[in-house]
């Protein structure tokens, strides 16, 4: 028997504008535009909150090039949450847009695969094409909260909580882990960057940022084996996932969604 059904969002903090091209390694032949969102999640029942990735600030926007379109602190408020009681991060992997604001969960343990942590302190990290995606600060950060007692290193396979599991599937980076989570409409995994977009998925074709191009299109198989179906799956910044599901309330539409219901019906403009 599951455990109480948790509710799943989606918050939006910031959005890129991209080509194609960029999102897949080869490139794509129908290059054209292919924007790239950023997203927090929140996952909650009447027992627990999870707040799962941290996203980043405008200081580091402004560093990378990004756009904010809200704070991921307004986003959480949005939803009821005080980031500052916040007991449970989990941390997918430790790149700046997973990682950063420091600032906002004073209180939180922080969850993490040890293979992460020791990739982004370890000998990879001598080399720029491995090291660009982490923010030194955010490195910095995370042995501070080591030192203070308020990391939760997980194993390759794990639970969370009753109905949240942890899988590690590295590829994108070592330690990447993606979270399986019981709801009202079944298994639904939040793939983090595993799959950048749902078409990483669909054409088989892995992003760009990659530690080990087998591991990522091994995970592919494994989001794939862990949901209970295609529309369970989550991809960690496509554009689509705030089409595809409902506003958490009518002034969220574009910014936070809820994935703990069904899709929207589709449309002949959407995905096929």
């Amino acid at each position: 028997m599951q455990s109480t059904a948790y509710e799943i969002y989606a918050i939006k903090y910031a959005e890129h504008e991209r080509r194609a091209r960029e999102n897949f390694i080869g490139g794509d032949i129908h290059d054209g535009h292919m924007a790239m969102d950023y997203f927090v999640w929140v996952v909650r029942n009447a027992e627990r909150t999870v707040v799962v990735d941290t996203g980043f600030d405008q200081a580091m926007a402004e560093k990378r090039k990004r756009r904010i379109i809200q704070p991921v602190g307004k986003g959480l408020a949005r939803l009821g949450i005080d980031h500052e009681a916040v007991s449970d991060v989990v941390l997918t992997h430790l790149h700046y847009d997973h990682a950063g604001n420091h600032h906002l969960f004073p209180s939180a343990n922080f969850h993490v695969q040890e293979q992460e942590m020791a990739f982004c302190t370890g000998r990879c990290m001598c080399h720029p094409e491995l090291n660009h995606p982490y923010a030194v600060e955010d490195v910095k950060q995370m042995i501070d909260r080591l030192f203070a007692g308020r990391i939760r290193f997980r194993m390759p396979e794990d639970e969370l909580a009753p109905g949240i599991t942890l899988h590690r599937v590295g590829g994108h980076s070592d330690g990447l882990q993606i979270l399986r989570v019981w709801t009202e409409r079944g298994w639904v995994v939040l793939a983090s960057d595993a799959a950048h977009y749902f078409a990483n998925l669909d054409l088989q074709l892995p992003y760009p940022v990659v530690y080990n191009v087998g591991d990522m299109i091994e995970g592919y198989e494994r989001v794939k084996a862990l949901s209970d179906s295609p529309a369970h799956i989550i991809p960690g910044h496509d554009p689509e996932v705030l089409s595809l599901y409902p506003p958490a309330f009518d002034d969220t539409e574009g910014w936070i969604a809820r994935l703990d219901l069904p899709q929207r019906p589709v449309t002949s403009q959407e995905r096929t």
